[in-house]
């Protein structure tokens, strides 16, 4: 039988590798959670994750095909739906976030022709790269992690701040519905990306890249947080 990290071994290290970059000690979270952010900036944050997070669904989509059980596909596929609503076209999460920026006054138009006007910042176009390159091409064990783990695993407990600091300068609970289908609908992803992780490495050497995967979202979402932090908060030139 072929060594591997005990699977509660293994959980910890996963758990450990997104810690150590996680969104919500950066310092844009927490001006953001201080209620330190105009709604200025955080419309112009809202035109970065926009281009971010508009290809998930096809991204998802492309990792469900990778996928040989069916346990793992209808997990995927509840998440693919839940960004698409097929019933309710106006509450896909993107359209959501378009909503959110329109409540800071950036128009739809702004977001949608973000990169052909130049306003897509170099951490954000890597971030989006590597969630393509996560779901069409890495092994299934680094997919499971950089996705699951790594980035949805943060959100539900990093948006909750940002909401109470939002609510306080006046944002209705409509504007923050992006927000709140994030902090409600993400929980339990990170637990299926840490099964899925484990099953899907057979050596130890593929549990270390699917740590290391995890590592590498997680430096990648803090490093776009720091081209935004620099743009919007200290008026840095990309």
């Amino acid at each position: 039988m072929t060594n591997k990290l005990p699977r509660e071994e293994f959980y910890k290290a996963l758990e450990a590798a997104r810690s150590a970059r996680h969104g919500g000690r950066h310092p844009f979270s927490a001006a953001w959670a201080a209620g330190k952010l105009s709604r200025e900036q955080l419309g112009k944050w809202a035109i970065q994750h926009y281009y971010y997070i508009d290809p998930i669904p096809q991204q998802f989509a492309a990792l469900f095909a990778r996928l040989p059980d069916l346990e793992a596909r209808q997990h995927l596929l509840e998440n693919l739906l839940g960004e698409e609503m097929p019933h309710a076209p106006e509450k896909r999460h993107p359209e959501l976030l378009l909503k959110f920026a329109a409540a800071c006054g950036v128009s739809r138009e702004t977001c949608l022709n973000a990169e052909a006007n130049g306003l897509i910042l170099p951490g954000t176009l890597a971030m989006r790269s590597w969630i393509w390159e996560l779901s069409t091409i890495r092994p299934l064990a680094e997919a499971s992690s950089g996705i699951m783990v790594a980035l949805e695993g943060q959100l539900p407990t990093l948006y909750p701040d940002y909401v109470k600091a939002m609510r306080e300068m006046g944002f209705t609970e409509d504007d923050l519905e992006f927000f709140h289908v994030h902090i409600e609908g993400d929980e339990g992803h990170a637990e299926v990306g840490l099964r899925l992780a484990y099953e899907y490495s057979l050596t130890e050497h593929q549990q270390k890249m699917a740590i290391a995967a995890v590592s590498s979202s997680a430096s990648l979402r803090y490093n776009m947080l720091s081209g935004i932090f620099s743009s919007v908060v200290e008026n840095v030139a990309a």
